[in-house]
């Protein structure tokens, strides 16, 4: 498997353990140190992100359809959509930075 695949499996294994939520899981796919970015707040830290993503979501009953995955060095970016029983939420594009085997970054941004 080539890093690049190893990558994507990593993106589309991001948003099947946050719909399936499996929490251990999402937790090995980041770095101590990730850092999430959107335009209403940042999640500094693992520990912090997984928290959000356990107890704070304002919406736990979503799916996340991905469209189409773009890689590009230590880069993957995602286009997709967040549903909610069938309904579209939103689209978005998340930017995931690596660092080497696990994300250390995410930039989402919204339409």
């Amino acid at each position: 498997m080539t890093l690049d695949s190893e990558r994507t499996e990593a993106a589309r294994a991001y948003y099947d353990s946050i719909d399936q939520d499996n929490y251990d899981k999402l937790a090995s796919l980041l770095t101590p140190e990730f850092t999430h970015q959107r335009s209403d707040q940042t999640l500094a830290g693992r520990e912090r992100f997984v928290q959000f993503m356990r107890d704070e979501r304002p919406m736990t009953d979503t799916t996340h359809v991905v469209d189409r995955v773009y890689t590009n060095k230590n880069e993957v970016a995602v286009r997709g959509r967040l549903l909610r029983e069938g309904e579209l939420l939103f689209e978005f594009v998340d930017v995931f930075i690596f660092d080497e085997h696990n994300m250390s970054r995410l930039q989402t941004y919204t339409q």
